[in-house]
């Protein structure tokens, strides 16, 4: 394959503002053209990256010259517009979180393995280079062995007619912020950490659930603790409790392309900072898609939606 003819699938603000810039900077992909349910949004988007415009997301679908769906749709619109995408026979990066609930997420690698496409959740975060980082601070024993992790993610709360308080469209806590947190114990302890206990609380006048948390394993010893939600104090961090040391990833989600995070360390008497180059993890995670399409590699991010969806579902479960 040469270079990958890429459709965006809705004009959200982080296609705009982030990833349709940044699948301008790689050469391995070729922009179409970008539909909206509305044409004079697309027809914005469609002059302002000199792509196509396109009314109707079936019609983008329907065109021949299309190998893969960028989509920035909200979660509850996932399922539909999935299915969709692979039965057009396109792969498919989709915002997170990708699927409204595990029996979802199965439906839908069931019908990408069927077909051959790949399916992947853009957790970008993990493309960024400070994880790199961590895992060689890990790898050289810095750390000792891992006795625990800890993850958290939330944010002061938002105009209350953001799509996020809206559970029509696949909103709140659990299918956003918690998202990621789930992401980063199975990123960093490995896919087959599952929910034990969990609680979620849900907003009276909304209805929606704005914050909760959760306790992970997988029978090792090592526990995984994690806390998000949409009226907090923000926090963006990880941390790894080792027998000789700890981490702190205090940007660990969202550091902007320009922004140089620090990694800190801690062991007995010593304490150390380490600067990290800026990274766009929105160019890396694009980049994985076309690794992963080409190399044929798509049963990893099979495993991850599968992981990642079963448990945001055990998390509702069990907060029932």
């Amino acid at each position: 394959m040469n270079k990958l003819n890429i459709g965006v699938m809705g004009c959200a603000a982080i296609a705009e503002r982030s990833m349709i810039p940044a699948i301008q900077q790689i050469e391995d992909f070729n922009l179409v053209a970008v539909a909206s349910r509305s044409l004079t949004k697309a027809q914005q988007f469609a002059n302002k990256f000199n792509c196509e415009a396109v009314e109707g997301y079936q019609n983008l679908l329907d065109r021949d010259d299309i190998d893969a769906i960028y989509m920035p749709l909200p979660t509850g619109l996932h399922h539909e517009w999935i299915i969709k995408t692979l039965k057009a026979g396109k792969h498919v990066l989709a915002e997170k979180s990708i699927a409204y609930d595990y029996s979802s997420a199965k439906e839908m690698i069931g019908l990408a393995r069927e077909n051959n496409l790949l399916v992947m959740e853009d957790f970008m975060f993990q493309y960024h280079r400070q994880h790199q980082f961590v895992f060689e601070l890990i790898s050289k024993g810095e750390v000792g062995e891992i006795r625990a992790f800890y993850a958290k993610f939330g944010f002061p709360p938002l105009p209350k007619d953001n799509f996020r308080y809206d559970d029509g469209v696949g909103g709140g806590a659990l299918l956003d912020a918690a998202g990621y947190t789930v992401r980063a114990v199975q990123f960093v302890l490995g896919n087959d950490y599952g929910v034990k206990a969990a609680n979620l609380k849900y907003d009276s006048e909304t209805g929606t659930n704005i914050y909760g948390g959760a306790f992970m394993e997988n029978g090792s010893g090592v526990s995984a603790h994690i806390s998000f939600g949409f009226d907090h104090f923000y926090q963006a961090n990880y941390e790894i409790w080792g027998s000789k040391g700890k981490i702190l990833v205090d940007r660990a989600f969202t550091p902007r392309p320009d922004f140089s995070p620090t990694i800190f360390l801690e062991k007995q008497g010593e304490k150390h900072e380490f600067p990290i180059e800026p990274d766009n993890h929105f160019v890396g995670s694009l980049k994985e898609f076309y690794r992963a399409i080409t190399q044929g590699d798509h049963e990893k991010h099979y495993s991850q939606v599968l992981a990642q969806s079963m448990a945001l579902d055990d998390i509702r479960k069990l907060s029932a």
